[in-house]
C-alpha cells in the first residue's frame, strides 16, 4: 500500500465526487450498476503486483504440464457439460490473492484461488479510468499490468475474444445476460469489440452450425462464443438449452467451457507446497484419508474432541461461484452430514485472515486482489489488470458486504 496517496484521497473524498463516479459509471454503461461500488480505489506498488501475477503464471503452467491432474479434473466436470473440441490452454484465468500477515511479521500474498473463466475485462477497466479522472487522481498512477496501456489492452482483449472473425458472428453467450449483475462488463465489451449479445436460450442450432436471429429477422452463423455461462446457474435453474452443449459445433470458444473447472478450487490441493498456497485437502481425503495428517503436517492446527470445530479451516464446494456455500469453522458433525458419495465435491482448506491494509473514514478494511490474464490463441499468458474486492466481513464478493460503505467493488491504481 501507497500511503502517501492513501492519506491525500481520505482527505480530499467528498460524497458530491462519489456519486459523480457511480453516473459516470453508469453513462459509460447506458445501464444501472447493480452491485456496490466502493467509495475508494487502492493503491499498489507494481513491485506487489508482479510478486502475485507471476506466482499466478507459475501455478497455471504447473497445472497445464500436469496431465495426470488435468485427466481427473475433467473425470470431475459435471455429467453433460464436458465440451467438446478443448482448446489447449485458456484464453482467460484470474487468480485471488488475500494479503496476510507472515510469521515475519511482513505483508504476503496468498492465493484465494485460480479460475480458468473470464471475468470484468470491459467494467474493471472503466472502473479505474472513472476513480482516476473523477477523483483527479495523479497521471504517474497507471492502471495496467504487462507493459500494456489503454489501445494495447483494447487491442489484446480483441484478439483474444473475436481472434480475427466478423465481429458480428462472435457473441457473448450468458443466461439472460440483461438482468445479470455482470451486465454492465457486457454492455460495454459488447459495444467496444461490436460483438452481439446472446441469451444461451436463443441459440438456433441447424445442421452442426449454431446461429442466432439478427434485430431484422435474419440468421447469423456463429463463428465464435466469448462464453460467460456459468454451468453451476444452468444446472442450479435447470435450464432446458436449445441444443446439445457437448457436441462439435462448427464454433469457437472464446474462453472454452471446459477450463471452468479445469483451472479451478478442484486443482488447489495438488498446487500444495507452493508458498503462496495454503494447505488444501478434499473432503473426502480429511474423513476418509490422510488428509488431516497432511494439514497438520503443513502447519494447520486441528481441534479435537467429540464434536470439534474447525476454526483454522474453510469449506469450498469445488464448481461454486461468487463465494456460494463456503462454510467458515465447520464442525466435524457438519463435514460428516455431507453425503460420502458428495465429499469428493468439497474442499477443506486453511482460512486465511486477511490484514486490513486500507485506511478509510469508516475503519481499516481488507482487501482481496485478482490478476486478471489474457491467453490469445496461439499467443502468450499476460497479466492485464488487478480487480478489486473491499470488505470488512468475512465474505469478500459484492454481494457480501451491501449495508457498509467503503467497500464493494473497487480498482487498483499503481505507483513506485
Amino acid at each position: 500500500m501507497i500511503e502517501r496517496y492513501r492519506q491525500n484521497f481520505n482527505q480530499n473524498f467528498s460524497e458530491l465526487a462519489y456519486h459523480r463516479l457511480l453516473a459516470d459509471l453508469s453513462a459509460r454503461n447506458e445501464s444501472e450498476i447493480g452491485f456496490r461500488v466502493a467509495e475508494t480505489p487502492i493503491f499498489l506498488t507494481r513491485d506487489l503486483l508482479n510478486e502475485m501475477a507471476v506466482a499466478g503464471e507459475r501455478l497455471t503452467n504447473k497445472l497445464l504440464a500436469n496431465g495426470e491432474y488435468l485427466r481427473r479434473a475433467g473425470d470431475a466436470i459435471p455429467a453433460g457439460w464436458h465440451a467438446a473440441k478443448n482448446s489447449a490452454h485458456p484464453n482467460f484465468l484470474a487468480a485471488d490473492f488475500a494479503l496476510v500477515r507472515g510469521r515475519d511479521g511482513k505483508l504476503t500474498p496468498k492465493l484465494v484461488e485460480i479460475q480458468g473463466f473470464p471475468s470484468l475485462y470491459g467494467f474493471q477497466l472503466q472502473l479505474a479510468e472513472s476513480f482516476q479522472q473523477v477523483f483527479q487522481l495523479p497521471d504517474d498512477l497507471d492502471l495496467f499490468l504487462g507493459g500494456l496501456k489503454r489501445d494495447s489492452y483494447w487491442e489484446l482483449l480483441r484478439r483474444t475474444v473475436v481472434a480475427g472473425h466478423n465481429p458480428a458472428q462472435v457473441v457473448l453467450l450468458e443466461l439472460d445476460p440483461h438482468h445479470q449483475k455482470t451486465a454492465p462488463d457486457f454492455h460495454v465489451t459488447c459495444k467496444r469489440l461490436g460483438i452481439h449479445l446472446l441469451d444461451v436460450r436463443e441459440v438456433i442450432a441447424e445442421g452442426n452450425r449454431l446461429s442466432y436471429r439478427s434485430d431484422s429477422g435474419g440468421l447469423v452463423q456463429i463463428k465464435r462464443i466469448y462464453n460467460r455461462v456459468i454451468a453451476d446457474e444452468l444446472i442450479a435453474k435447470r435450464v432446458l438449452l436449445p441444443f446439445d452443449w457437448q457436441a462439435a459445433w462448427d464454433v469457437e470458444w472464446a474462453g472454452h467451457p471446459n477450463w471452468y473447472f479445469l483451472i479451478s478450487k478442484f486443482s488447489l490441493p495438488l498446487l500444495n507446497g507452493d508458498p503462496v498456497v495454503p494447505p488444501c485437502v478434499f473432503l473426502n481425503d480429511f474423513l476418509e484419508g490422510d488428509g488431516a495428517a497432511q494439514l497438520q503436517a503443513a502447519g494447520v492446527a486441528l481441534s479435537t474432541g467429540a464434536d470439534p470445530v474447525y476454526d483454522e479451516l474453510l469449506l469450498k464446494p469445488l464448481f461454486s461461484f461468487a463465494g456460494k456455500g463456503i462454510r467458515f469453522s465447520p464442525s466435524r458433525s457438519e463435514l460428516l452430514a455431507i453425503t460420502p458419495e458428495t465429499r469428493s465435491l468439497y474442499l477443506l482448506q486453511q482460512r486465511m485472515h486477511f490484514e486490513k491494509t486500507i485506511a478509510t473514514p469508516e475503519g481499516m478494511t481488507q482487501a482481496e486482489i485478482r490478476i486478471l490474464y489474457m491467453w490469445p490463441d496461439g499467443d502468450a499468458l499476460t497479466p492485464v489488470l488487478p480487480l478489486i474486492r473491499l470488505g470488512r466481513g468475512k465474505m469478500m464478493g459484492v454481494d457480501h458486504n451491501r449495508d457498509l460503505r467503503w467497500v464493494g467493488a473497487s480498482a487498483a491504481l499503481i505507483g513506485q
